[in-house]
Protein backbone atom coordinates (compact mmCIF):
# COMPACT_ATOMS: atom_id res chain seq x y z
CA UNK A 1 0.00 0.00 0.00
CA UNK A 2 1.39 3.33 -0.98
CA UNK A 3 1.51 6.29 1.50
CA UNK A 4 1.13 9.82 0.41
CA UNK A 5 4.10 11.87 1.65
CA UNK A 6 1.91 14.90 2.10
CA UNK A 7 -0.36 13.02 4.42
CA UNK A 8 2.56 11.92 6.56
CA UNK A 9 3.76 15.47 7.02
CA UNK A 10 0.29 16.44 8.12
CA UNK A 11 0.28 13.78 10.84
CA UNK A 12 3.68 14.92 12.38
CA UNK A 13 3.39 16.75 15.73
CA UNK A 14 4.79 20.26 15.64
CA UNK A 15 6.87 20.66 18.84
CA UNK A 16 8.41 23.99 18.04
CA UNK A 17 5.47 26.12 19.36
CA UNK A 18 5.82 29.84 20.11
CA UNK A 19 9.23 31.10 21.34
CA UNK A 20 9.67 30.98 25.17
CA UNK A 21 10.47 34.20 27.12
CA UNK A 22 13.79 34.20 29.18
CA UNK A 23 13.80 34.78 33.10
CA UNK A 24 17.44 35.97 33.27
CA UNK A 25 16.73 39.74 33.09
CA UNK A 26 14.49 39.54 36.16
CA UNK A 27 17.06 37.56 38.13
CA UNK A 28 19.85 39.96 37.21
CA UNK A 29 17.77 42.98 38.23
CA UNK A 30 16.94 41.42 41.62
CA UNK A 31 20.60 40.62 42.26
CA UNK A 32 21.56 44.20 41.42
CA UNK A 33 18.98 45.54 43.86
CA UNK A 34 20.21 43.25 46.62
CA UNK A 35 23.82 44.23 45.97
CA UNK A 36 22.91 47.94 46.06
CA UNK A 37 21.03 47.55 49.34
CA UNK A 38 23.90 45.67 50.92
CA UNK A 39 26.36 48.29 49.76
CA UNK A 40 24.15 51.06 51.22
CA UNK A 41 23.97 49.25 54.55
CA UNK A 42 27.74 48.75 54.62
CA UNK A 43 28.39 52.39 53.73
CA UNK A 44 25.90 53.54 56.39
CA UNK A 45 27.64 51.43 59.02
CA UNK A 46 31.02 52.69 57.92
CA UNK A 47 29.97 56.38 58.04
CA UNK A 48 27.85 56.25 61.20
CA UNK A 49 29.25 58.70 63.82
CA UNK A 50 31.27 57.08 66.58
CA UNK A 51 29.77 57.59 70.05
CA UNK A 52 32.46 58.99 72.39
CA UNK A 53 32.95 60.75 75.73
CA UNK A 54 34.83 64.06 75.78
CA UNK A 55 36.55 66.39 78.24
CA UNK A 56 38.05 69.87 78.06
CA UNK A 57 41.75 70.51 78.57
CA UNK A 58 42.27 73.03 81.39
CA UNK A 59 45.26 75.25 82.07
CA UNK A 60 47.84 73.88 84.51
CA UNK A 61 49.73 75.88 87.08
CA UNK A 62 53.05 74.19 86.22
CA UNK A 63 54.33 77.38 84.62
CA UNK A 64 53.61 79.52 87.70
CA UNK A 65 56.32 80.86 90.02
CA UNK A 66 57.53 78.49 92.71
CA UNK A 67 55.90 78.56 96.13
CA UNK A 68 57.88 80.04 99.03
CA UNK A 69 55.36 79.17 101.76
CA UNK A 70 52.33 76.93 102.21
CA UNK A 71 49.49 77.57 104.65
CA UNK A 72 45.89 76.58 105.25
CA UNK A 73 42.80 78.54 106.23
CA UNK A 74 39.16 79.13 105.44
CA UNK A 75 36.99 81.11 103.08
CA UNK A 76 35.34 83.95 104.98
CA UNK A 77 32.95 86.77 104.16
CA UNK A 78 33.77 90.37 105.02
CA UNK A 79 30.05 91.19 105.08
CA UNK A 80 28.02 88.67 107.06
CA UNK A 81 25.22 89.54 109.47
CA UNK A 82 22.69 87.90 111.74
CA UNK A 83 19.51 89.80 110.88
CA UNK A 84 17.38 90.72 113.89
CA UNK A 85 14.68 93.23 114.82
CA UNK A 86 15.08 96.54 116.64
CA UNK A 87 12.29 95.68 119.09
CA UNK A 88 11.17 92.62 121.01
CA UNK A 89 8.10 90.93 119.59
CA UNK A 90 6.44 87.80 118.28
CA UNK A 91 7.22 86.75 114.72
CA UNK A 92 4.12 86.96 112.56
CA UNK A 93 5.51 85.58 109.29
CA UNK A 94 8.80 84.64 107.62
CA UNK A 95 9.19 85.41 103.91
CA UNK A 96 12.42 83.62 102.95
CA UNK A 97 14.14 80.25 102.75
CA UNK A 98 17.77 79.15 102.96
CA UNK A 99 19.76 79.69 99.79
CA UNK A 100 17.51 82.53 98.63
CA UNK A 101 19.06 85.72 97.29
CA UNK A 102 17.93 88.94 98.97
CA UNK A 103 18.23 92.54 97.86
CA UNK A 104 19.11 95.40 100.19
CA UNK A 105 15.95 96.52 102.01
CA UNK A 106 13.94 93.43 101.04
CA UNK A 107 11.32 92.45 103.64
CA UNK A 108 12.31 89.20 105.35
CA UNK A 109 9.79 88.92 108.21
CA UNK A 110 7.11 90.76 110.20
CA UNK A 111 6.53 91.02 113.94
CA UNK A 112 3.04 91.17 115.45
CA UNK A 113 2.18 94.93 115.28
CA UNK A 114 -1.19 94.88 117.11
CA UNK A 115 0.00 96.49 120.38
CA UNK A 116 1.99 99.20 118.62
CA UNK A 117 -0.92 99.97 116.29
CA UNK A 118 -3.20 100.54 119.31
CA UNK A 119 -0.65 102.84 120.93
CA UNK A 120 -0.19 104.70 117.67
CA UNK A 121 -3.94 105.28 117.36
CA UNK A 122 -3.99 106.68 120.91
CA UNK A 123 -1.10 109.03 120.13
CA UNK A 124 -2.81 110.23 116.97
CA UNK A 125 -5.99 110.96 118.96
CA UNK A 126 -4.00 112.95 121.52
CA UNK A 127 -2.40 114.90 118.68
CA UNK A 128 -5.83 115.72 117.27
CA UNK A 129 -7.03 116.91 120.72
CA UNK A 130 -3.94 119.10 121.11
CA UNK A 131 -4.52 120.69 117.72
CA UNK A 132 -8.19 121.32 118.53
CA UNK A 133 -7.34 122.99 121.87
CA UNK A 134 -4.77 125.12 120.07
CA UNK A 135 -7.38 126.34 117.62
CA UNK A 136 -9.81 127.16 120.41
CA UNK A 137 -7.18 129.17 122.28
CA UNK A 138 -6.23 131.06 119.13
CA UNK A 139 -9.88 132.10 118.67
CA UNK A 140 -10.15 133.18 122.32
CA UNK A 141 -6.93 135.19 122.01
CA UNK A 142 -8.27 137.05 118.98
CA UNK A 143 -11.39 138.00 120.96
CA UNK A 144 -9.36 138.93 124.04
CA UNK A 145 -7.12 141.26 122.03
CA UNK A 146 -10.17 143.01 120.55
CA UNK A 147 -11.66 143.40 124.03
CA UNK A 148 -8.35 144.83 125.24
CA UNK A 149 -8.32 147.45 122.50
CA UNK A 150 -11.88 148.50 123.30
CA UNK A 151 -11.11 148.61 127.02
CA UNK A 152 -8.10 150.85 126.35
CA UNK A 153 -10.26 153.21 124.33
CA UNK A 154 -13.02 153.32 126.95
CA UNK A 155 -10.52 153.83 129.74
CA UNK A 156 -9.14 156.87 127.96
CA UNK A 157 -12.68 158.25 127.82
CA UNK A 158 -13.12 157.58 131.53
CA UNK A 159 -15.92 155.10 130.76
CA UNK A 160 -14.06 152.15 132.32
CA UNK A 161 -11.68 152.14 135.20
CA UNK A 162 -8.05 151.15 135.28
CA UNK A 163 -9.09 147.92 137.02
CA UNK A 164 -11.15 146.88 134.01
CA UNK A 165 -8.17 147.62 131.76
CA UNK A 166 -5.90 145.46 133.94
CA UNK A 167 -8.35 142.56 133.77
CA UNK A 168 -8.58 142.75 129.97
CA UNK A 169 -4.80 142.95 129.65
CA UNK A 170 -4.34 139.95 132.01
CA UNK A 171 -6.87 137.90 130.06
CA UNK A 172 -5.03 138.54 126.79
CA UNK A 173 -1.62 137.76 128.32
CA UNK A 174 -2.96 134.54 129.84
CA UNK A 175 -4.33 133.40 126.48
CA UNK A 176 -1.01 134.20 124.78
CA UNK A 177 0.85 132.06 127.33
CA UNK A 178 -1.69 129.25 126.96
CA UNK A 179 -1.34 129.43 123.17
CA UNK A 180 2.47 129.13 123.38
CA UNK A 181 2.16 126.13 125.70
CA UNK A 182 -0.39 124.43 123.48
CA UNK A 183 1.82 124.92 120.42
CA UNK A 184 4.57 123.02 122.26
CA UNK A 185 2.06 120.33 123.24
CA UNK A 186 1.05 119.92 119.60
CA UNK A 187 4.72 119.48 118.61
CA UNK A 188 5.21 116.93 121.39
CA UNK A 189 2.10 115.00 120.32
CA UNK A 190 3.29 115.05 116.71
CA UNK A 191 6.70 113.69 117.68
CA UNK A 192 5.05 111.02 119.80
CA UNK A 193 3.04 109.92 116.78
CA UNK A 194 6.25 109.80 114.72
CA UNK A 195 7.89 107.69 117.44
CA UNK A 196 5.14 105.09 117.40
CA UNK A 197 5.10 105.11 113.59
CA UNK A 198 8.81 104.30 113.68
CA UNK A 199 8.15 101.51 116.18
CA UNK A 200 5.52 100.16 113.81
CA UNK A 201 8.07 100.30 110.97
CA UNK A 202 10.55 98.46 113.21
CA UNK A 203 8.23 95.45 113.26
CA UNK A 204 9.21 94.93 109.61
CA UNK A 205 12.56 93.09 109.39
CA UNK A 206 14.54 93.95 106.24
CA UNK A 207 17.78 92.74 104.66
CA UNK A 208 20.61 95.14 105.59
CA UNK A 209 22.48 94.49 102.32
CA UNK A 210 22.26 92.34 99.21
CA UNK A 211 23.40 88.76 99.71
CA UNK A 212 22.43 85.12 100.10
CA UNK A 213 20.55 83.78 103.12
CA UNK A 214 22.59 80.88 104.47
CA UNK A 215 20.56 80.01 107.58
CA UNK A 216 17.01 80.37 108.88
CA UNK A 217 16.91 80.59 112.68
CA UNK A 218 13.32 81.56 113.54
CA UNK A 219 9.76 80.52 112.73
CA UNK A 220 6.36 82.25 113.02
CA UNK A 221 5.11 82.37 116.62
CA UNK A 222 8.54 82.60 118.24
CA UNK A 223 9.65 85.60 120.29
CA UNK A 224 12.59 87.59 118.93
CA UNK A 225 14.63 90.22 120.72
CA UNK A 226 17.69 92.26 119.76
CA UNK A 227 19.13 91.39 123.18
CA UNK A 228 19.79 87.92 124.50
CA UNK A 229 17.24 86.97 127.15
CA UNK A 230 19.52 84.33 128.69
CA UNK A 231 17.16 81.48 127.88
CA UNK A 232 16.37 79.14 125.03
CA UNK A 233 12.95 80.50 124.12
CA UNK A 234 13.90 83.93 122.77
CA UNK A 235 15.58 84.25 119.38
CA UNK A 236 18.12 86.97 118.69
CA UNK A 237 17.89 86.75 114.89
CA UNK A 238 15.75 85.41 112.09
CA UNK A 239 18.51 84.55 109.61
CA UNK A 240 22.14 84.92 108.61
CA UNK A 241 22.86 86.72 105.34
CA UNK A 242 26.19 86.70 103.51
CA UNK A 243 27.43 89.04 100.80
CA UNK A 244 28.99 86.56 98.36
CA UNK A 245 30.84 89.39 96.62
CA UNK A 246 32.89 89.90 99.80
CA UNK A 247 34.36 86.39 100.02
CA UNK A 248 38.06 86.14 100.75
CA UNK A 249 40.55 83.80 102.43
CA UNK A 250 41.95 84.09 105.93
CA UNK A 251 45.01 82.04 106.87
CA UNK A 252 47.21 81.92 109.95
CA UNK A 253 50.91 82.07 109.04
CA UNK A 254 53.54 80.99 111.52
CA UNK A 255 55.27 84.13 112.76
CA UNK A 256 58.66 82.55 111.98
CA UNK A 257 57.81 82.67 108.25
CA UNK A 258 55.77 85.86 108.01
CA UNK A 259 58.79 87.56 106.41
CA UNK A 260 58.06 85.51 103.28
CA UNK A 261 54.67 87.20 102.84
CA UNK A 262 54.15 90.68 101.39
CA UNK A 263 51.11 92.77 100.35
CA UNK A 264 49.89 92.16 96.76
CA UNK A 265 51.95 88.93 96.65
CA UNK A 266 50.56 86.33 94.26
CA UNK A 267 48.93 83.27 95.85
CA UNK A 268 47.64 79.98 94.44
CA UNK A 269 44.70 78.54 96.38
CA UNK A 270 43.25 75.01 96.32
CA UNK A 271 39.88 74.38 97.92
CA UNK A 272 39.60 71.13 99.83
CA UNK A 273 36.39 70.45 97.87
CA UNK A 274 38.12 71.01 94.49
CA UNK A 275 41.77 69.95 94.89
CA UNK A 276 42.39 69.96 91.10
CA UNK A 277 41.22 73.55 90.61
CA UNK A 278 44.00 76.10 91.22
CA UNK A 279 42.55 79.54 91.98
CA UNK A 280 44.68 82.65 91.38
CA UNK A 281 44.67 85.05 94.35
CA UNK A 282 46.73 87.80 95.94
CA UNK A 283 47.48 89.07 99.44
CA UNK A 284 45.22 91.92 100.60
CA UNK A 285 46.74 92.67 103.97
CA UNK A 286 48.87 91.31 106.77
CA UNK A 287 47.11 92.00 110.07
CA UNK A 288 49.73 93.85 112.17
CA UNK A 289 49.42 91.74 115.31
CA UNK A 290 50.36 88.22 116.33
CA UNK A 291 48.39 85.62 118.22
CA UNK A 292 50.36 85.03 121.41
CA UNK A 293 48.80 81.62 122.05
CA UNK A 294 49.28 80.18 118.55
CA UNK A 295 52.32 82.16 117.45
CA UNK A 296 50.70 83.08 114.14
CA UNK A 297 49.88 86.18 112.13
CA UNK A 298 46.61 86.50 110.23
CA UNK A 299 46.81 87.17 106.47
CA UNK A 300 43.89 88.21 104.27
CA UNK A 301 43.84 86.98 100.66
CA UNK A 302 41.47 88.03 97.86
CA UNK A 303 40.28 86.01 94.88
CA UNK A 304 41.13 87.37 91.44
CA UNK A 305 37.71 86.26 90.28
CA UNK A 306 34.84 84.85 92.32
CA UNK A 307 33.08 81.64 91.33
CA UNK A 308 29.75 80.12 92.48
CA UNK A 309 31.66 77.05 93.69
CA UNK A 310 33.44 79.13 96.34
CA UNK A 311 31.37 79.05 99.54
CA UNK A 312 31.87 80.54 103.01
CA UNK A 313 33.75 78.45 105.60
CA UNK A 314 35.26 76.13 102.97
CA UNK A 315 38.69 74.79 103.86
CA UNK A 316 41.48 75.99 101.59
CA UNK A 317 45.22 75.47 101.16
CA UNK A 318 47.30 78.33 99.79
CA UNK A 319 50.80 78.59 98.33
CA UNK A 320 52.48 81.99 98.48
CA UNK A 321 54.33 82.46 95.20
CA UNK A 322 57.83 83.74 94.72
CA UNK A 323 58.14 87.20 93.19
CA UNK A 324 60.84 85.89 90.82
CA UNK A 325 59.86 85.03 87.26
CA UNK A 326 59.86 81.32 86.40
CA UNK A 327 62.88 80.16 84.43
CA UNK A 328 60.70 78.52 81.81
CA UNK A 329 57.08 79.44 81.37
CA UNK A 330 55.19 76.50 79.95
CA UNK A 331 51.70 76.51 78.52
CA UNK A 332 50.82 73.21 80.17
CA UNK A 333 47.30 71.84 80.36
CA UNK A 334 45.62 69.08 82.34
CA UNK A 335 43.60 66.30 80.73
CA UNK A 336 42.08 63.15 82.24
CA UNK A 337 44.39 60.17 82.26
CA UNK A 338 42.08 58.14 80.00
CA UNK A 339 42.43 60.74 77.23
CA UNK A 340 46.10 59.77 76.64
CA UNK A 341 46.64 56.86 74.25
CA UNK A 342 50.01 55.20 73.70
CA UNK A 343 50.71 54.63 69.99
CA UNK A 344 54.04 52.91 69.66
CA UNK A 345 56.49 55.10 71.54
CA UNK A 346 54.43 58.28 71.32
CA UNK A 347 51.54 59.54 73.41
CA UNK A 348 48.60 60.80 71.37
CA UNK A 349 45.22 62.36 72.00
CA UNK A 350 42.18 62.63 69.82
CA UNK A 351 41.16 66.30 69.54
CA UNK A 352 37.57 67.17 68.62
CA UNK A 353 37.00 69.67 65.81
CA UNK A 354 33.29 70.15 65.31
CA UNK A 355 32.00 66.66 64.48
CA UNK A 356 35.36 65.13 63.55
CA UNK A 357 38.47 64.08 65.42
CA UNK A 358 42.13 64.81 64.82
CA UNK A 359 44.94 62.52 65.88
CA UNK A 360 47.64 64.56 67.62
CA UNK A 361 50.91 63.61 69.29
CA UNK A 362 51.55 65.26 72.68
CA UNK A 363 54.32 65.54 75.24
CA UNK A 364 53.22 64.52 78.71
CA UNK A 365 54.56 65.35 82.15
CA UNK A 366 53.67 64.59 85.74
CA UNK A 367 50.51 63.00 87.01
CA UNK A 368 48.15 65.05 89.21
CA UNK A 369 45.54 62.81 90.83
CA UNK A 370 43.52 61.42 87.89
CA UNK A 371 44.94 63.95 85.41
CA UNK A 372 48.06 64.09 83.24
CA UNK A 373 50.02 67.27 82.54
CA UNK A 374 50.38 67.85 78.79
CA UNK A 375 53.44 70.02 78.26
CA UNK A 376 53.21 70.40 74.47
CA UNK A 377 50.81 69.66 71.63
CA UNK A 378 47.54 70.77 73.26
CA UNK A 379 46.02 74.12 74.21
CA UNK A 380 43.74 75.04 77.06
CA UNK A 381 40.07 74.86 76.07
CA UNK A 382 40.48 72.17 73.40
CA UNK A 383 38.21 69.12 73.69
CA UNK A 384 39.67 65.61 73.76
CA UNK A 385 38.14 62.14 73.51
CA UNK A 386 38.09 59.94 76.60
CA UNK A 387 38.68 56.19 76.25
CA UNK A 388 39.01 56.36 72.44
CA UNK A 389 37.44 53.28 70.84
CA UNK A 390 39.57 50.87 68.87
CA UNK A 391 39.69 51.61 65.18
CA UNK A 392 39.18 55.36 65.55
CA UNK A 393 40.87 57.11 62.62
CA UNK A 394 41.91 60.66 61.87
CA UNK A 395 38.93 62.54 60.40
CA UNK A 396 36.28 60.13 61.69
CA UNK A 397 32.90 61.67 62.47
CA UNK A 398 31.95 61.43 66.16
CA UNK A 399 28.92 62.08 68.34
CA UNK A 400 29.24 63.00 72.02
CA UNK A 401 27.50 60.86 74.61
CA UNK A 402 24.84 62.64 76.61
CA UNK A 403 25.15 62.24 80.37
Amino acid sequence: MSVNPGSVEQLRIDRSGPPKSSAWPVIVAALLLLAGGAAWVVLSLLHRPVLVETAVAVASASGAPSAVLDASGYVTARREATVSSKVTGQIQDVLFEEGQKAEAGQVLAHLDPSNIKTTLQLAQSQWDVAKSALGETEAQLVQAEKDLQRTIALTKGNVLSESDLDKARATADSLRARLARQKVEVVVAERQVATFQQQLEDTVIRAPFAGVIVSKTAQPGEIISPLSAGGGFTRTGVCTIVDMASLEIEVDVNENYINRVAPTQRVRALLDAYPDWPIPCKVIAIIPTADRQKGTVKVRISFDQLDPRILPDMGVKVAFQSSEEPTRATASVLVPENAIHLDGERNIVWVVHGRKVERRAVQTGDRQNDNIVVQAGLRSGEMVVLNPPAGLKDGDEIREKKT
